[in-house]
């Protein structure tokens, strides 16, 4: 009879987090069909909908980030929070009793790998990013293993626990069988012209949206036609703007774009933020893209994450600051360039590296000694 193996995941507060962790858990499921799977994210965050959404039960705590600065007198009960958190969460791993604990970043990963290392049970950390956190580097010293997606990552953690594995991505993104020719005319676009995917999160992106909206002109006589997911945070108002500009049948306007694998398979060029995640999609579609790094995430990884890249002619970058005043002229000059593009693509999927969840997923298995 298969062994049952229990694993807790903790962790989320974005895609970025989200997304590998549910892709971990089903490489898990694929190899273990038996495994019990919990979840560990923050209250109030999108783990607590995304998760249930892919099948998995899910606990919450009222963990959350500190405030800058450090000594805001807000902090006292952010650290109350944490510690409610961490009583919180050894409950529920006396309960569960898992045989491994996995952590992929996020406010909850920090209280719930904290606990476990503190109960004897061995914890594997997924780093996303070429620059790693305080967090994760805090837990490090405590975890069996460190998954990682980038090189020079001994800069961080210690060596003998690194495994380089590539960042875990959604299935149905380089799984779609769909054409070109079929993806940009379910947008209602036209397969001849050139197509540029506009991007900055399910929230949305100010300066990437800000850079349309300041160059609206610039769109209607481009000869380029766009696909532009403006964030449901934005998309009233960007709606409202557009209203007094005349209609623009070559920009596709929308809140949030549920088919993604057809978008990017739409796109002749991405435009996007640089988180880990998407960095790690581009890599494994071979899609050519200019990055705009959000200057508000810790440590400024999205820029690291965005160099890993631009230093191996893999992508291009703007800088958040310069993005409305350049951005969307450097991008339809790029997409009318065949042979730029033509080396970006094969300089980015150099990078991409396949079955990452696959390979975390065995050395969860190992660490739970069922493997």
């Amino acid at each position: 009879m298969e062994q049952e193996i229990r694993v807790i995941v903790s962790g989320g507060g974005t895609g970025g987090h989200i997304f590998p962790a549910v892709s971990i858990a089903n490489a898990i499921k694929s190899k273990c069909p038996n495994a019990k799977i919990l979840f560990v994210g923050a209250l109030g965050r999108m783990e607590m909908q995304r998760v249930p959404d892919a099948g998995y039960e899910i606990v919450g705590l009222p963990v959350r980030g500190f405030i800058r600065p450090l000594w805001s007198p807000r902090n006292i009960g952010v650290a109350l929070d944490f510690l409610k958190s961490k009583r919180m969460v050894r409950k529920t791993i006396r309960e569960f009793a898992p045989d491994v604990v996995v952590g992929v970043g996020g406010y909850a990963s920090a209280a719930t790998l904290d606990a476990a290392s503190a109960m004897g049970i061995p914890t594997l950390i997924q780093e996303q990013n070429s620059y790693a956190g305080v967090t994760n580097k805090h837990l490090a010293a405590k975890a069996r293993k460190i998954c990682v997606a980038y090189d020079g990552m001994e800069r961080f953690f210690p060596a003998e626990k690194i495994l380089n594995a590539g960042n875990p991505v959604r299935q149905n993104l380089i799984e779609t069988t769909i054409s070109r020719e079929e993806a940009v005319l379910s947008l209602g676009l036209d397969p001849a012209k050139k197509t540029i995917l506009l991007v900055g999160g399910s929230l949305g992106a100010r300066t990437i949206n800000e850079s349309v909206l300041q160059h609206l002109d610039l769109v209607e006589h481009s000869g380029v036609q766009f696909v532009w997911q403006t964030g449901k945070y934005y998309s009233a108002a960007v709606v409202e703007q557009l209203k007094a500009h005349k209609p623009l049948p070559m920009l596709k306007v929308m809140d949030f774009i549920s088919d993604m694998g057809a978008a990017y398979k739409a796109a002749d060029l991405v435009i996007s933020r640089a988180g880990a995640s998407s960095v790690s999609e581009f890599c494994l579609i071979g899609k050519p893209v200019i990055l705009v790094p959000s200057p508000n995430v810790a440590e400024d990884h999205q820029t690291k994450n965005a160099l890993a890249l631009v230093n191996k002619d893999a992508a291009l970058y703007v800088k958040d600051a310069e993005a409305p005043a350049t951005l969307l002229r450097l991008a339809i000059d790029t997409v009318n360039d065949a042979e730029q593009l033509a080396q970006l693509t094969a300089n980015i999927k150099k990078l991409g590296k396949h079955n990452s969840a696959d390979v975390i997923a065995d050395e969860v298995l190992k660490l739970a000694n069922k493997q």
